[in-house]
């Protein structure tokens, strides 16, 4: 995964815990705007959640940080 979208999925997750406590739950949609503007990332992301760690659609931000932060 590009370092790019690694560092916006931990801010992301940063925001949702800070705003909404630790048991926050996201989709990998939280990390995009509503346009498609970016579709090749949006399938970067999409493939990580689901191809590669078969995440359910909604998933704890904490859960989501580790494991960017584990290289996972």
């Amino acid at each position: 995964m590009r370092e790019q979208l690694r560092a916006k999925i931990i801010n992301v997750c940063d925001k949702k815990i800070a705003a909404k406590g630790n048991n926050v739950g996201l989709s990998f949609y939280a990390f995009f705007a509503n346009k498609n503007n970016d579709p090749e990332q949006l399938m970067e992301a999409a493939t990580w959640w689901i191809q590669t760690h078969k995440l359910d659609h909604f998933e704890k931000a904490q859960k989501i940080k580790e494991l960017i932060l584990n290289n996972q």
